[in-house]
């Protein structure tokens, strides 16, 4: 059976310190604890899409080191098709450095690893799986000729593309709005897509809809406790998120993106589908870790 959702993007490994505040530059400070969990803004996804009831293959690359192993193993073991997954010799393995503070916030250095080596040409060779899918989901820790690919794949085919502009640093190449189907920015990403400082629903909409201008079909703004925000040509609706008490913020956007991704193969409708990725985000905030985080849908059913 071909896989409804198919990811193309990175997989890390997450070494994650965790501390009472987050140092500042040239300072050292004593931890808490440290562990490293299988991460990756792809892989996340690709983990939330299957646990949340999605069918789902992955495209990536890891390296030749033990981290690769167990990311790969970490896939499989979640019934996610791996045959996209190569393994690049002589290269590490996608690495993220972490450090999360009492409050829950997070700062990350990411080192792309074989990540950095995912060519169009590598997931052309794949193109059955992109011909199957439902929902194509690209995110920018791979390079960018590849996401540029792979989106204009996912337009030819017809698909519904997600773009997860993370992360972002700067506005997108034009050429790319035509072919994304949902766009989906924190706060942080759409300020850098769009110069507009986005505070709450006010300024997000005012960010969704320059986006709208430059050609993307829908925007998806997701604004943290805030809840998040559609887009649309026909206007905007905000989606709150339920309450809950943080314990780390890491890997919710992913969470979201692979809750919306498997509601749409499932046959939600979009509202339905954001409010869903929604539960299943803030359920993920409560729990450390990036992959260990996300929920199963048995959790989410009444």
């Amino acid at each position: 059976m071909s896989a409804k959702v198919v990811v193309v993007g990175s997989l890390n490994m997450d070494l994650v310190a965790r501390a009472q505040r987050l140092p500042r530059a040239g300072e050292t400070l004593p931890g808490e604890s440290f562990s490293t969990v299988p991460g990756g803004k792809g892989a996340n996804q690709a983990v939330a899409a299957a646990r949340l009831g999605g069918s789902v293959a992955m495209i990536g690359n890891v390296g030749d080191d033990a981290y690769g192993q167990q990311l790969r193993q970490g896939l499989d073991a979640e019934g996610i098709d791996c045959q996209g997954v190569n393994t690049c010799l002589g290269v590490s393995s996608g690495v993220a450095l972490i450090t999360v503070d009492a409050a829950s916030q997070n700062c990350i250095v990411i080192i792309p690893g074989g990540n950095g080596l995912l060519t169009p040409q590598a997931v052309q060779r794949f193109d059955a799986l992109l011909q199957g899918a439902e929902v194509i989901i690209c995110q920018l820790e791979v390079p960018t000729d590849t996401v540029a690919w792979t989106l204009a794949r996912g337009r030819e085919l017809g698909k519904q593309v997600i773009l997860n502009p993370a992360p972002a640093t700067g506005p997108l190449p034009a050429d790319w709005f035509a072919h994304i189907d949902y766009l989906t920015p924190n706060e942080s990403e759409a300020e850098a897509l769009t110069g507009v400082a986005v505070t709450d629903q006010s300024s997000a909409r005012l960010a969704g809809e320059r986006l709208l201008q430059l050609g993307a079909g829908k925007v998806i703004i997701t604004l943290g406790a805030q809840g998040a925000l559609l887009v649309t040509a026909q206007g905007h609706q905000h989606f709150p998120v339920p309450v809950v008490q943080p314990l780390d913020t890491t890997a919710a956007g992913d969470t979201f993106i692979g809750g919306f991704a498997a509601g749409l193969v499932r046959g939600l409708e979009e509202g339905e589908a954001i409010a869903f990725g929604q539960r299943a985000a803030a359920l993920s905030v409560t729990r450390a870790g990036a992959q260990p985080s996300i929920p199963y849908l048995a959790e989410l059913t009444p």
